[in-house]
């Protein structure tokens, strides 16, 4: 949703969004939500690899998915996979008691995504606002399992 919203607002759409000679009234104000929009969607890109390593893609797959060797794909992504398994056994800024927890959940939403998702359709359908209408299932429904081969 925010990489949407950066792009929307890369494009002046409305007249109150426009100066008098309908020109964006700054100069720069485009290109600057461009770079916004990109630093967003390569975000997004190394956090899709890093999750299709998660759930068992091997560097194969996923070079051949981006047209790319695996040894690319490895170089490229490696080190964001290393860093979030590195988060999800360490973690920094909490109380030794908590750590405890937080590894155990961190470990267990790692090895049990499907069961997670669930988990978060539950709170999230306890917790709305009745604005909108998220339907039975609103984490699961976005989730399709692929099988890797």
């Amino acid at each position: 949703m925010r990489t949407a919203n950066l792009a929307r607002a890369a494009v002046p759409i409305g007249e109150h969004e426009l100066g008098p000679d309908a020109t964006t009234p700054a100069p720069g104000t485009v290109l600057a939500g461009a770079a916004r929009l990109l630093a967003a969607a390569q975000r997004f890109f190394e956090a899709a690899a890093v999750f299709e390593r998660v759930v068992g893609a091997d560097w194969l797959l996923i070079g051949k998915i981006l047209n790319v060797a695996p040894r690319t794909a490895r170089v490229h992504f490696g080190m964001a996979e290393t860093a979030f398994r590195q988060e999800l056994s360490s973690p920094e800024g909490i109380s030794s008691r908590e750590a405890a927890g937080v590894t155990s959940l961190r470990a267990h939403m790692t090895r049990e995504p499907p069961e997670t998702a669930l988990d978060l359709d539950n709170w999230l359908l306890r917790h709305q606002d009745g604005d909108d209408d998220l339907g039975s299932a609103p984490v699961c429904e976005g989730l399709v399992r692929r099988k890797h081969s």
